[in-house]
């Protein structure tokens, strides 16, 4: 009697954890999209840049739910927008592949993939340990989104862009506002990881 009561108090909670561990990926979903409309468009050629919220919440993504669902999050918005709808800063569709700039979009997924497996490994406590992880998330991001501007533009598209111009659009232009945003999630992710440690057990 005691072991099948035990049996079906424990399937009970687990299913509710599931539960309400996707209801945060549909919530984080949700809210990258809504971070590609707060943007500020850089015009710059050969096509203009958009600093947006996304890395900030793909970012918190990886810290509150770890690899696996922070990376699914981030990776059902990109469906939703190769789908047609336009969830991205620019609109939406299976075009958006060609876009030199889709690497930062694919960047986002990789952060919150890094991130969450980072968080999983180490489990940061102060805001230096949550800062190093972070700053783990802005190489992948930047490297993901220099390579494929770079790859995309030079042999895809056949626009030959030198790497100086890659390096200065790509990088340069943002990576102080994005440096910030690894600031801020850090310290928003300490306080929210209690939070959302409650809700989920």
């Amino acid at each position: 009697m005691n072991v099948s009561h035990s049996k079906k108090g424990s399937a009970l909670p687990r299913t509710d954890k599931k539960i309400q561990t996707l209801t945060l990926c549909g919530l984080f979903t949700a809210l990258v999209a809504i971070g590609a409309f707060i943007q500020i468009t850089i015009p710059v050629q050969p096509l203009p840049m958009h600093f947006t919220l996304q890395f900030y919440f793909a970012l918190l993504a990886g810290f509150l739910l770890g690899g696996k669902y922070g990376s699914l999050s981030v990776g059902i918005y990109l469906l939703i927008g190769l789908c047609g709808i336009p969830v991205f800063a620019a609109g939406g569709g299976p075009s958006y592949l060609l876009r030199p700039t889709f690497g930062f979009l694919l960047g986002f997924f990789f952060t919150a993939a890094v991130v969450g497996r980072l968080t999983e490994i180490f489990r940061p406590k102060g805001r230096f340990s949550y800062l190093a992880v972070s700053m783990a998330g802005f190489a992948v991001m930047y490297l993901s989104g220099n390579l494929y501007y770079y790859f995309m533009s030079n042999y895809v598209l056949d626009t030959p862009v030198p790497w100086s111009v890659v390096i200065f659009n790509c990088f340069l232009l943002t990576a102080a506002g994005d440096f910030l945003l690894c600031v801020l999630a850090s310290l928003t992710a300490r306080r929210l990881d209690i939070i959302m440690k409650r809700f989920i057990h």
